[in-house]
């Protein structure tokens, strides 16, 4: 699956950089800090087998990064109007967001980038001063004008708009994937 990015207001120190092609990650084997990485989900109760493979991911994840998912309950004040139902959860979301948090929205329109792009992301995260990623998964309607405008980035997981829980599971295992790049381990080839 391929991954977009539109880059939105970078902190200051910020430069993008890596590959013209995107097939080599300029970190691979190379000693990269650490950012801990916090998953938000809009959405309903997930389905044990998902939590199941979820929970796989993130113990694998754990070797490499602090991480930690938050599921917010979709249309939290179960309003009957779709834009009051994503406001809600916008606020949600955004009220989950602390001031240095690198902020990546999941979003249908995002643009694509290649598995060893996100992964120089990942490592580029290091050096923006941002003390945390913070992965945002939308509910049925999508995210909020706040939360657009506050995103660092807008990635999209596939060209198809997929559930949130798959959306969750494809996301962990391409931050997998992701790491496992950077390490040079053997998982991506």
């Amino acid at each position: 699956m391929a991954f977009s990015v539109l880059a939105r207001h970078p902190p200051n120190n910020y430069t993008p950089t890596g590959t013209p092609d995107g097939k080599i990650c300029k970190y691979t084997g190379q000693s990269v800090r650490a950012v801990p990485i916090r998953v938000v989900t809009v959405g309903k109760k997930r389905s044990r087998g998902v939590q199941l493979i979820c929970d796989e991911y993130k113990e694998k994840l754990q070797h490499y990064c602090i991480i930690d998912d938050v599921l917010i309950r979709s249309n939290p004040r179960n309003a009957r109007d779709a834009k009051a139902q994503i406001e809600d959860e916008d606020t949600a979301v955004i009220n989950l967001c602390k001031t240095d948090d690198w902020v990546v929205l999941l979003d249908e329109n995002g643009q694509d980038v290649s598995s060893e792009r996100l992964a120089e992301f990942i490592g580029d995260a290091g050096f923006t001063g941002a003390s945390r990623m913070l992965f945002c998964i939308g509910g049925p309607y999508g995210h909020g004008r706040q939360l657009r405008e506050r995103a660092n980035l807008s990635i999209k997981l596939s060209s198809l708009i997929l559930n949130h829980q798959i959306a969750l599971l494809v996301l962990l295992e391409q931050l997998y994937r992701a790491w496992t790049i950077i390490k040079g381990q053997k998982y991506h080839h």
